[in-house]
């Protein structure tokens, strides 16, 4: 299991204030303040984590810093034990990678995937523009291109960690269809896997300055009986930026996996 952590140096922007925010009288961000718009939608961009509930000891990823949001960990948390709406192929995937030491894509650098990148207990950052919406996550530096030029999704992408998405507006929600997935990322860290047809709508709403309402529902009849619609919040990191990433850096357990010699 992989443990990140980092030293926060004055040289890395990690206390910058934000252009343009609301304020209150004491100099905080006022994360219930007025969302700014552009192009008349709501300006998504800014620095986002998904909220979550206190670490248990012992718990999954991170030096405890940082919250667990519960499908993070699991993404049929809202499922009653013996009621998960699994396939027989779903839950082989799920029995497969629950007994695989080190298959976590995240143990060997390798992305988190959508939707589970969003759920991560680290930030991600959204750069809006008229055409296209760039999310960087900050683990692994990964991107994602949303298109916003009114393309139509592909008929036989070739699969990608991330998927290919299309973003329209609804309104003041910004509605993303994703498809084209290999079959290799996790949706959570429990273990519960997808096949090449996953498809992944993700809704993002800001309802105030410091808060994005987001709903996803993952469509996969090779996996799940049924979508799976999870809904959660994105709390605004203020202030700050992210830092570059890799956890392939100074990598020493490779050496002591299984059939390795240890140096």
């Amino acid at each position: 299991m992989w443990i990140a952590a980092c030293c926060c140096a004055q040289s890395q922007w990690l206390n910058e204030p934000t252009p343009g925010a609301p304020r209150t009288p004491d100099g905080k961000v006022d994360m219930k303040g007025p969302v700014k718009r552009l192009n008349g939608h709501p300006d998504l961009s800014g620095i986002w984590q998904a909220e979550g509930q206190p670490r248990r000891p012992g718990g999954l990823f991170g030096l405890g810093e940082s919250t667990d949001s519960p499908y993070f960990i699991d993404i049929l948390a809202d499922f009653k034990p013996g009621d998960n709406p699994l396939t027989p192929a779903g839950a082989e995937i799920l029995r497969r990678h629950s007994q695989t030491p080190g298959s976590y894509p995240g143990q060997n650098c390798l992305p988190d995937g959508v939707p589970h990148a969003d759920l991560l207990p680290e930030p991600f950052k959204i750069i809006e523009t008229p055409r296209q919406i760039l999310i960087l996550y900050e683990v692994e530096t990964t991107f994602r291109q949303i298109f916003m030029d009114g393309r139509k999704q592909l008929v036989d992408p070739q699969p990608t960690w991330m998927g290919y998405s299309t973003g329209k507006w609804d309104g003041d929600t910004l509605v993303v269809d994703t498809i084209g997935f290999n079959d290799l990322g996790w949706l959570d860290a429990r273990g519960h896997g997808h096949s090449e047809d996953m498809r992944v709508e993700e809704r993002f709403h800001r309802r105030d300055f410091g808060h994005l309402d987001v709903g996803v529902t993952v469509t996969d009849p090779k996996t799940f009986t049924k979508p799976i619609a999870i809904s959660f919040t994105e709390d605004l990191l203020p202030d700050t930026d992210l830092i570059e990433h890799y956890c392939s850096e100074d990598e020493k357990d490779s050496a002591h996996k299984p059939g390795k010699a240890a140096k």
